[in-house]
């Protein structure tokens, strides 16, 4: 079964492939450096330094692989060419319980909460998306239901 495609913006995009490229580049071959090092010291079935370097070179190993995986299966939006519907790439600026707050809809392996990123594929992201100024959505939380009025899309 072929794997799903990843939507990504080209900001996303460029940011996962920095990484990618500083992991093979600089943290890889330091790891490896490590394991190397904790290698001379002697057992390495009671070599703690060897153990912590062999898991940190699994981790970017694992990381590496992971970036490549979502790289290839990547789809890069394109930011909209108007801001008349929220959609993949933009910010909105909604109103919720007497405060503004900007969010910008991104695909799910770009989403960070304390950035204000959010997935186009969590309930927020879903509702917004398609929607323009002036719309009502109604997003179910822990605390309730929120409801959220879009206010601008830049």
């Amino acid at each position: 079964m072929d794997s799903p495609q990843v939507q990504l913006t080209r900001a996303g995009f460029e940011e996962l492939a920095a990484e990618l490229t500083q992991l093979r580049d600089q943290k890889r071959s330091a790891a490896v450096a490590r394991v190397a090092r904790a290698r001379e010291f002697g057992d390495l079935s009671e070599n703690a330094e060897y153990q912590a370097a062999r898991e940190e070179l699994n981790f970017i190993d694992g990381r590496i692989d992971e970036l490549q995986d979502i790289m290839s299966r990547a789809k890069v939006v394109a930011g909209q060419k108007s801001n008349d519907k929220v959609g993949l790439g933009c910010k909105v600026t909604v109103a919720a319980n007497g405060a503004n707050q900007v969010f910008h809809v991104v695909g799910d392996w770009e989403a960070n909460p304390a950035e204000m990123k959010i997935s186009h594929d969590s309930p927020l992201g879903k509702a917004l998306l398609g929607k323009k100024v002036g719309d009502k959505v109604e997003v179910e939380a822990p605390a309730g239901t929120v409801v959220y009025t879009i206010k601008k899309i830049h």
